[in-house]
């Protein structure tokens, strides 16, 4: 048995787990993120048919590797499980955890810098809705529309992408626009970097 302080590579290579000797549970799941050459990140993920404990749990790996990243969202396939479910970081630190997501209603337009958890330290220039409400379970099984704007409806967007095999790269408004950010200067270096910190 592990003890409190240790980590180990859990079934399959999948995850990061720490185990509590004393209280004999897992504290902290954090899974590895796959790249984009990953075959499951182009593929359309699977609704979820009924959200039990093992959704529940997978909405806390998806939360608990998203805040350790950094990012501000993580769909479900990009930790390998090809399931309709994702996590949200919002622009006042909230987390929402979804399952079926679906975009219901969207307005306006926003062009701006996106980056990925799963293409680390690349960014590139995004169209997306400038306001958008989301429709989806929660970890409970109860329906909740999300109405959000700006960079939270951004997150939104791509994690939704994500969970239909769309990569922010589909989307680029040129293939000029892809850079890495290391090789940007100045105020346009400044954005991509606070971008592709809160990549998801």
């Amino acid at each position: 048995m592990w003890g409190e302080s240790e980590l180990a590579l859990g079934p399959q290579g999948l995850a990061w787990i720490r185990f509590n000797r004393v209280a004999g549970k897992i504290e902290l799941v954090i899974r590895p993120i796959l790249t984009f050459e990953h075959p499951v990140l182009h593929q359309k993920a699977r609704k979820v048919a009924r959200v039990d404990t093992s959704i529940q749990r997978l909405l806390d790996d998806l939360a608990e590797t998203m805040l350790d990243a950094p990012g501000a969202g993580l769909a479900a396939n990009q930790i390998g499980v090809p399931l309709r479910v994702c996590v949200v970081k919002g622009d006042e630190n909230q987390i929402w955890g979804l399952v079926n997501p679906a975009i219901v209603k969207t307005s306006g337009t926003q062009v701006g810098y996106e980056g990925c958890l799963s293409k680390p330290g690349w960014v590139g220039e995004v169209e997306r809705h400038e306001a958008v409400v989301v429709k989806a379970l929660n970890r409970h099984g109860k329906e909740v529309r999300i109405k959000s704007t700006g960079f939270t409806a951004r997150a939104f967007q791509h994690e939704l992408d994500h969970l239909d095999g769309i990569l922010f790269t589909d989307r680029l408004t040129s293939l000029d626009t892809l850079h890495r950010v290391e090789d940007l200067i100045g105020e346009e270096r400044y954005e991509a970097e606070a971008v592709a910190a809160a990549s998801g």
